[in-house]
């Protein structure tokens, strides 16, 4: 298992990023290969005890950097990090691509370097998002700004498929977020990809509210990528405001902070229920490779989650069982 982690993607790169690659390649017994220029990183793994571990240096002499466009940079800067990463999976040398940088970059760099699974019209970013319930999917949270009501078909279809493949859910649950729970609800684009969704081998159950998504109501969620960002990015801004206001308020009263100390295990459970880290990398399905991309602000523990997230992926097949999910649909 060879997972190429992008060592200058990210807000806090390449320290994070070289931190959270060694966390990876210890617990998970992997060979961790970081991309970025062979300096910066030797110099960062420097700082870490690697004995006994793989965490092979490949050289990149450029940066996709989080204010560049992403097309034109993907196409210019040959010698990136991501694109050389990109190659390395192309070409057979690694078996999956992790970045915590540019996700437009990550996108066009995927599609001029590994392709679309065929038949796939537009590849989407997809993440694990905590319910009531467990986990459900959501597909898709930010590849695809503007869509046809095809795209959100094919969403769902990839998105069923890793679904039951990587995490384990047996003919996972579908649902469309709309306006309103009842059929003929939605804009155009939810009504008339409502309908090819009904028509499909999916389990589909329909539209989801807002508040139907952490509920638990569906195992996948299918949405474009406008309103798939707005979702994840709002949920986690209220998780943290609900962490920040339960810790002011607690403060507030010594029998609070007693309550809180009898408490600890199970107020740690919900914070890691709640932590953003944790479901830290969104598989980017639809391109012909395993390509997982993480939060820019990802710090080391969630950079070694992403790195995670790519392993189980190509552990459990996922990009054969979207293969197979699309070819049976077309």
């Amino acid at each position: 298992m060879r997972i190429v982690l992008d060592a200058m993607g990210g807000d806090y790169a390449p320290e994070v990023v070289v931190e959270g690659g060694v966390m990876a390649a210890r617990e998970y017994g992997i060979e961790v290969v970081l991309v970025g220029p062979q300096e910066v990183v030797d110099a960062e793994l420097a700082k870490h005890d690697t004995t006994g571990l793989s965490l092979p240096v490949v050289h990149a002499s450029q940066v996709i950097e989080m204010t560049d466009e992403p097309s034109m940079s993907a196409r210019k800067k040959k010698d990136s990090s991501m694109v050389v990463g990109m190659n390395l999976v192309k070409n057979g040398e690694a078996d999956a691509f992790t970045t915590a940088g540019n996700s437009g970059g990550a996108l066009a760099a995927a599609l001029f370097r590994l392709g679309r699974i065929k038949g796939i019209k537009r590849p989407a970013l997809s993440t694990v998002f905590p319910t009531q319930k467990g986990l459900c999917f959501i597909c898709d949270v930010g590849a695809n700004t503007d869509c046809r009501p095809v795209y959100l078909l094919q969403f769902g279809i990839m998105a069923s498929a890793y679904a039951e493949r990587v995490l384990g859910i047996p003919n996972p649950r579908v649902g469309i977020v709309s306006n309103g729970e009842e059929e003929g609800k939605g804009n155009i684009l939810v009504k008339e990809a409502f309908r090819l969704l009904k028509k499909s081998d999916l389990n589909f159950i329909g539209n989801l509210e807002g508040k139907d998504i952490p509920a638990g109501l569906a195992d996948v969620v299918v949405t474009d990528g406008f309103s798939g960002n707005i979702v994840i990015k709002l949920s986690e801004g209220v998780a943290s405001l609900l962490m920040r206001v339960m810790e002011e308020e607690i403060k507030k009263s010594p029998m609070a902070v007693l309550g809180a100390l009898l408490a600890r295990s199970a107020l740690r459970e919900v914070k890691s229920r709640l932590d953003y880290s944790e479901y830290a990398g969104a598989p980017l399905l639809g391109v012909d490779g395993v390509v997982i991309v993480g939060h820019g602000r990802s710090n080391a523990k969630a950079i070694k989650n992403m790195v995670r997230v790519g392993k189980e992926s190509v552990e459990k097949g996922m990009l054969e069982a979207l293969k197979e999910g699309i070819a049976g649909s077309v």
